[in-house]
């Protein structure tokens, strides 16, 4: 009994820390993939900002920053770090924007929506 005792303590060490050594592998070749991505973006890329924004890549030819056109004619300079990813469009995001009247009953505005009924026969209004 006195053998396992001692036998112990190491092994929940060892338990505790092969998570985190993992984890911190793990970490690391995720921030390396964001540093290649960063670095070998060319003009023309779509990308989106660690903000959201979704931006054309226009020009590269600095180390720390790229200039990124955000609408017709309006072009900002961004940090490349404020890159989070490439922009890949799907089929879904190609279509036409969904808007209330396209909605099915109840998932439009709450205005537009039929009321709700309660038991009683009394209507609620939606939150």
């Amino acid at each position: 009994m006195s053998n396992f005792g001692s036998l112990l303590f190491p092994i929940i060490i060892v338990l505790l820390f092969v998570p985190i050594f993992l984890n911190g592998r793990k970490q690391r070749r995720q921030m390396q993939e964001m540093q290649q991505l960063q670095h070998n973006l060319t003009d023309g890329d779509v990308v989106v900002t660690t903000s959201g924004l979704r931006a054309t890549v226009v020009d590269t030819s600095y180390e720390e920053t790229i200039d990124l056109e955000i609408a017709p004619g309006i072009v900002t300079t961004w940090v490349r770090a404020a890159v989070q990813r490439k922009f890949e469009p799907t089929a879904e995001s190609d279509g036409p924007a969904r808007t209330a009247q396209d909605a099915p009953a109840g998932e439009g505005h709450p205005a537009t929506s039929p009321p709700v009924v309660s038991e009683g026969g009394a209507t609620a209004d939606r939150a």
